[in-house]
């Protein structure tokens, strides 16, 4: 093999990589989109607000959500916190499987209480799937 037929090969080679390279950061990417869609894109979960509650001194609003994902499953309650006076994305606090209402009260401007679970504003969070 001459040298001219090496560095063909090498180039080719090259080449090769490359668009593997590619077409796996396109399969990552897709693959890493749908898992983030499937288990924690917020918005597809929330369908019907059925509570809301603002805390005494105007920090905090509690939504809280119903959904329903159809015949093979039973009815969860979400609830969402939105900063009031704060620039800062809303927060998922509340995520109760097998529920269809929200009771949402207030003890004080830090702490609320959603269907008996009570939290502590604005770090605490309740997901019944790490809760059983």
């Amino acid at each position: 093999m001459n040298e001219s037929e090496k560095l063909q090969c090498k180039k080719v080679y090259k080449q090769t990589l490359l668009v593997l390279l590619i077409w796996i950061l396109i399969f990552v990417g897709i693959f890493g989109y749908g898992m983030y869609w499937l288990f924690f894109d917020w918005s597809r979960f929330k369908q019907d607000l059925i509570a809301e509650s603002t805390s005494p001194q105007g920090t905090y609003t509690v939504k809280a959500y119903v959904s329903d994902a159809g015949a093979t499953t039973s009815y969860a309650v979400l609830g969402e916190l939105i900063f009031n006076h704060e620039k800062r994305k809303s927060k998922k606090i509340y995520w109760q499987y097998r529920e269809s209402e929200a009771y949402i009260k207030w003890s004080d401007d830090d702490t609320v209480s959603i269907n008996g679970v009570t939290l502590n504003m604005p770090d605490e969070t309740y997901d019944y799937r790490e809760n059983e």
